[in-house]
C-alpha cells in the first residue's frame, strides 16, 4: 500500500524546511571559515593550545599550504604557531565563500588575502609579505557542528620578502600562473 500524496500545504512546509536547513548550513559553514581566519590572526591572544583546533577541524584533518602540510589534530596548533611566529603580526581576509552542500558534506572555496608584517629584527624590518589566493576544502557535519576535514591554500600572487626561515619567495610563488611569452 502506498502513502497518499502530500497535500500542497505539507509539500510547501517540507520545501521550507529544506530551504531553512540549506540556509542554516551555509551560514554555519561561512562562520566556520571566518572563525578559522580570525583565529589565524588572534590565536596568540588566546594561547596557542590545542583547544581551538577542535572548534575548526576534524580529528583526521589534512591541511596543505605552500609553507607546509599537517595532518590530524595532534600538533596542529603548534604547526600554526611555528608558521605565524615567522612574522610580528598577520591580517587575513576571507571573502566569496563558495559552498556546495551534499547532505552532511560540503565543498568549499574561499578567496583569501593576507598581510604578514616582518619582525623588526628580521631581514626586512617592519616590511610586509602580502599574498592572495584561494582555499579549497571539505567540511563535514559532526555532533559538534561543521568541521573542516581537508583544507588547501593555493597561492595566486605574492609581494614582498617571504617568511624567514622558510622557502624563498620564488619557491612560494611556484604555484602562481606563469606569464606566457
Amino acid at each position: 500500500m502506498t502513502a497518499p500524496p502530500l497535500a500542497p500545504a505539507n509539500q510547501d512546509l517540507t520545501a521550507l524546511r529544506q530551504q531553512l536547513r540549506t540556509l542554516t548550513d551555509r551560514a554555519d559553514l561561512t562562520a566556520l571559515v571566518d572563525r578559522y581566519v580570525i583565529l589565524l590572526d588572534t590565536q596568540d591572544e588566546h594561547g596557542f593550545d590545542d583547544t581551538w583546533t577542535r572548534t575548526v577541524f576534524t580529528e583526521d584533518c589534512r591541511l596543505e599550504f605552500p609553507v607546509g602540510r599537517a595532518s590530524g589534530l595532534d600538533g596542529l596548533a603548534a604547526f600554526h604557531l611555528e608558521k605565524k611566529s615567522r612574522f610580528a603580526r598577520t591580517h587575513h581576509l576571507a571573502s566569496t565563500h563558495g559552498i556546495h552542500l551534499d547532505g552532511d558534506t560540503a565543498r568549499l572555496r574561499v578567496h583569501l588575502v593576507a598581510s604578514h608584517v616582518h619582525h623588526d629584527d628580521g631581514p626586512d624590518p617592519g616590511g610586509r609579505f602580502d599574498i592572495g589566493g584561494h582555499s579549497e576544502g571539505e567540511a563535514v557535519r559532526t555532533p559538534d557542528g561543521w568541521r573542516l576535514r581537508r583544507w588547501t591554500f593555493h597561492l595566486v600572487w605574492s609581494a614582498g620578502a617571504g617568511p624567514r626561515p622558510g622557502p624563498a619567495p620564488s619557491a612560494l610563488r611556484a604555484s602562481q600562473p606563469q606569464p606566457r611569452g
